[in-house]
């Protein structure tokens, strides 16, 4: 069955429509992480404004906290929340793996202990699904075990078997809905591992595909081989999610590989840390050299931070500790991202991606800080 619909492919770049109940996505498309339901420091109204069409909540987090059967007594996610947009949860997968303090990986599932109170829970890919659809999910994501980098070719090769079967389980256990699941390809950085994973999810006819276990700290050009190992075998007409990616001369290239969906902490973590995003890369809003610039963060930028405030202001409400510090930053560097995503979307549409691309590589410095690679499943 046909999930998005191609409107036009420039090269491998695709501009696409995922339909969902909650509303028509766009792609090329990057998703603010929502962790409880909320992107921290912004309000939904806001997000609407700018033009976010849809959040990633994670489900291991709002299981633990209010807890899915509450959401699903309140109506789902978005009535509970306010956000009447598609909502996209992660399985739990990841933050079992990385979050729990103690755990035991069973061929049924996982025991584990929640980072909040200690206490214990079992996770199965029965029950991951289970507490996807209380949530009210749009998209929801297989019960999947991400293997840290570096981990032995021995130890993946299991995992790759178990995440396969945990996939299968996945999508005989979910209810016939309006909602759509993915599978997560997995397999490390061991090309023949990735390629099992892609040939055992596709043969399960999956309604899209996410890559997981990615930007974790392995080498890029290590983790472009993955993505370039799996991407052809990926059906065109379902939606391709690489988890965890967000720094814009990332999310480019994947675009450039033909990738749709993307999704990191990134914008909203660096800019609570007075990170900010130009066109020319990021700005450190911390250093002294901005206690009296009066220029807002990009000149020409359409956000009300920039449209209002200048770097110095910016800078002081920062460096005072002020709440308000945090607000005015996501708003801006949330902004930065839906206008980048548009502007790929406008020039795929237009037949002029690639002379977009070269020109961004050419414009992009980076930043004031290093890359920070790994941060984004954070």
């Amino acid at each position: 069955m046909k999930t998005i619909e191609i409107v036009r492919e420039e090269g491998h770049a695709r501009l696409g429509v995922i339909k969902t109940e909650h509303g028509d996505i766009e792609t090329p498309v990057f998703m603010p992480v929502g962790t409880q339901g909320t992107v921290k420091a912004i309000t939904h109204k806001e997000l609407k404004d700018i033009g976010v069409k849809m959040i990633l909540a994670n489900a291991y987090h709002l299981y633990l906290r209010p807890g899915d059967t509450l959401i699903k007594e309140m109506g789902g996610i978005q009535r509970f929340s306010g956000w009447d947009g598609p909502v996209l949860t992660d399985s739990g997968g990841y933050q079992v793996f990385s979050l729990g303090v103690l755990r035991e990986i069973k061929e049924d599932g996982v025991m584990f202990q929640s980072h909040i109170d200690g206490s214990k829970h079992f996770l199965s890919p029965e029950r991951a699904i289970e507490v996807q659809e209380n949530i009210g999910a749009d998209i929801c994501m297989s019960f999947d075990e991400c293997v840290p980098y570096p981990s032995s070719y021995e130890y993946t090769s299991k995992s790759v078997g178990l995440t396969s079967r945990w996939a299968r389980r996945c999508r005989d256990s979910k209810p016939n809905g309006k909602n759509l699941l993915f599978g997560i390809i997995q397999g490390s950085v061991y090309k023949d591992l990735r390629l099992k994973s892609a040939h055992d999810l596709v043969n399960m006819d999956f309604d899209g595909y996410a890559i997981g276990g990615l930007s974790v700290g392995e080498p890029k050009g290590i983790m472009w081989e993955m993505v370039d190992a799996v991407i052809d075998l990926l059906p065109r007409e379902k939606p391709r999610y690489l988890m965890g990616l967000g720094f814009p001369e990332d999310i480019i290239e994947g675009i450039r590989r033909g990738i749709d969906m993307f999704d990191c902490v990134i914008p909203t973590r660096l800019a609570r840390n007075g990170n900010l995003f130009t066109w020319n890369g990021r700005i450190n809003i911390k250093n002294a050299k901005y206690t009296k610039d009066e220029r807002p963060v990009e000149a020409g930028c359409g956000c009300y931070t920039c449209k209002t405030y200048s770097r110095a202001y910016l800078r002081h409400l920062l460096i005072s500790h002020e709440l308000t510090s945090f607000y005015l930053n996501t708003i801006h560097n949330i902004y930065f991202y839906a206008d980048f995503l548009k502007k790929i979307r406008e020039t795929i549409r237009e037949g002029v991606f690639y002379a977009f691309y070269e020109s961004f590589k050419m414009r992009w410095k980076g930043g004031e800080l290093q890359d920070e690679h790994s941060a984004c499943n954070g």
